[in-house]
């Protein structure tokens, strides 16, 4: 079926941009009509192809796409309309005039076409995982088979806007030691472009009787004041190497798994990790999917290939009939006081109050620990920039005086 790129205005006198399948413009033009949306113009995407503009390229490359904010304003407003029994053609078909997200509100749309073919909403959701994640589709698929979707969208609503104050509170915390780093960073490459060479005729004075780190630092300034074009290329060439290798399956897996072995931020990342999932855990099972299909759902969602793998690993636990608690203690992942929770739990048959008590559990932990994130990398910073003084003190000033003595002697 032909894609077409249609312009229009809504009710509100609102311009609307998007792109529609269908079989003519005629058939894409009344679809537009019975959503509320008047045409203005309607081309083949093959035409407007031929010359993308620099928005629609963004697009392509995978910009603009939703934030957890997007998201969970969508989930807020989505149970207003489920809770107040509006139909859903008509909410969200108010929803795309709200909607400022492009990306978002082409997905509407595209939505909406599914709901008037006859698709579910879960189904039509479906369509876009690169917007919206297994475990966000999953919910509110439960929420329509068990007739809670008000619930389903509150529970994710409730779900994002935890996910992004851990965000947020992450950003805030490591402002102050980023912005050291690069105050560090700036300061190195002022020294070497501009500060060193005016020694180096001083030093040459000196022949081979030089300190090795003064060789080393002059070697250095040299080919960055040399070979500057040279020096951004290799530097370029690493880092684009090292991006390619994380996108891998294997460089995916072993970052992921550095990095919840870093000093100080590996910590936070790892309990920020077990929040999620055991949130995620708690919210699956309130909406009634069963624990396997819960455990797959939660290990393609996490965002970390390394406990992923773990989560695979409980998975098949559950599958070979064992416990959760006998399968998470083989995983090494939880806390003693944790796996006596989920026993509890499972003991009682509270295990999603529980696992929600185990979520603010390691919600805690996060913040005590963000909190205390520039107290803990403070030392960290000193010793850096010590050494990097000391470096450089031992490089400049050891010819020096190596001069000074000469002179007198």
């Amino acid at each position: 079926m032909p894609e077409f790129l249609y312009k229009g205005r809504s009710k509100g006198g609102d311009l609307i941009e998007g792109r529609l399948a269908g079989n003519s413009s005629e058939a894409v033009a009344n679809r537009l009509v019975h959503i509320g949306v008047t045409p203005v113009e309607i081309t083949t995407a093959a035409a407007e192809n031929a010359a993308p503009t620099v928005d629609e390229l963004w697009i392509r490359m995978g910009g603009g796409r939703p934030t957890t904010n997007d998201l969970g304003m969508f989930c807020r407003q989505m149970h207003v309309i489920t809770r107040t029994g509006l139909p859903l053609l008509q909410g969200l078909t108010g929803l795309t005039e709200s909607t400022h997200n492009v990306v978002l509100r082409a997905a509407l749309l595209e939505v909406i076409a599914g709901l008037e073919a006859g698709r579910s909403l879960g189904k039509s959701l479906e369509q876009h995982p690169d917007i919206f994640p297994a475990l966000f589709i999953n919910i509110i698929k439960m929420g329509e088979t068990t007739g809670t979707l008000d619930l389903a969208f509150l529970r994710m609503f409730e779900y994002l806007a935890m996910e992004q104050e851990i965000k947020d509170r992450v950003k805030s915390a490591t402002r102050y030691p980023l912005t050291v780093i690069g105050a560090i960073a700036v300061a190195i490459g002022v020294i070497t472009v501009f500060v060193i060479p005016n020694f180096a005729p001083l030093f040459a004075k000196l022949g081979d009787n030089l300190p090795m780190s003064t060789k080393i630092i002059i070697g250095v300034s040299d080919f960055a004041v040399n070979h500057w074009l040279l020096a951004l290329s290799l530097a370029g060439a690493t880092v684009g190497g090292i991006s390619a290798y994380v996108k891998t399956e294997l460089g995916r897996f072993q970052w992921d798994r550095l990095k919840l072995r870093l000093p100080v931020v590996g910590n936070i990342v790892r309990n920020a990790a077990l929040s999620r999932i055991t949130r995620s855990l708690t919210i699956s099972l309130q909406a009634g999917l069963p624990m396997n299909e819960t455990l797959h759902t939660v290990g393609t969602s996490i965002g970390n290939e390394y406990l992923s793998k773990k989560m695979s690993q409980l998975s098949a636990g559950i599958e070979r009939g064992e416990s959760l608690w006998t399968t998470a203690h083989a995983t090494g992942l939880f806390t003693p006081l944790v796996l006596q929770m989920i026993a509890l739990g499972e003991e009682t048959g509270a295990l999603p109050e529980l696992l929600n008590e185990v979520a603010d559990h390691y919600k805690r932990e996060v913040d005590y620990d963000l909190e205390n994130l520039s107290a803990a990398l403070e030392p960290l910073l000193m010793i850096g920039v010590g050494g990097i003084v000391l470096v450089l003190a031992l490089g400049i000033f050891l010819p020096m005086w190596d001069m000074v003595g000469a002179i007198k002697k």
